[in-house]
């Protein structure tokens, strides 16, 4: 059985290229930087958690939620071939419960915070309260959505299908997300507008202070999220 399935929808997913150092020093053991045509990549990803059940069951209060989060992307070499996965940097919920669990069970980066959302026809956007201020991140799509293009700079972003952690001790926890491939719409605007140093320290408010390199929407779809397990060194 998996240990969460759920539903992610209105992905609303920043793109910024960045310089790999930025994001060197916090790749897990056993991973390494993936890139698309030799660039590296911080996402800032907005999307609403609906229908959330971890071992089958839903959780009273906490079935439906916001997440934003900031993610950069590895991979790892496993002996089935490489697998593309995703570190988050840092992780907004709305529900402290939510954010205990996941720091506790995966040593994630999550943080709780007052949250809402306006989902439209053709846009969405995710808003959050912290330091006396509130952030958002906001997407207008500007064409219908459609497949992922193969080899297209969006099949990077929204195809990985892996999540690794890495753990106190040194080591690293790896988790298997799965979904349909997702269609995707170009943004028209795209906007992080938030105080970068509050919510994400200095080393990333350059990297996030312009606009993204790219932005997109997409549709999403239900999801499974398998436990973890540690990596065998190798």
């Amino acid at each position: 059985m998996p240990f969460l399935t759920a539903h992610w929808r209105h992905l609303a997913m920043l793109n910024y290229e960045v310089a790999p150092a930025l994001v060197a020093p916090l790749v897990p053991a056993g991973t390494e930087l993936d890139y698309w045509q030799g660039h590296t990549y911080l996402s800032v990803v907005g999307f609403l958690f609906l229908d959330t059940r971890v071992l089958g069951l839903p959780i009273p209060f906490h079935r439906n939620f916001e997440e934003v989060n900031l993610r950069f992307y590895v991979r790892h070499e496993a002996a089935d071939g490489w697998r593309r996965g995703v570190v988050f940097i840092k992780e907004l919920v709305p529900r402290a419960a939510i954010a205990l669990v996941a720091n506790a069970l995966y040593n994630e980066k999550y943080s709780a915070v007052p949250m809402r959302h306006e989902i439209t026809t053709h846009g969405a956007a995710y808003h959050w309260s912290l330091g006396g201020r509130e952030h958002s991140v906001r997407i207008q799509a500007g064409a219908p959505s459609a497949p992922l293009r193969p080899e297209s700079q969006e099949e990077f972003i929204a195809e990985h299908y892996w999540g690794y952690t890495a753990q106190r001790d040194g080591g690293t926890v790896e988790y298997h997300v799965r979904h349909p491939q997702w269609t995707v719409a170009p943004a028209a605007s795209a906007v992080l507008d938030c105080d970068v140093r509050q919510v994400y320290g200095d080393a990333y408010a350059e990297a996030l202070s312009g606009a993204p390199s790219s932005a997109f929407l997409a549709d999403g779809s239900a999801i499974t999220v398998s436990r973890g397990v540690r990596l065998e060194p190798r």
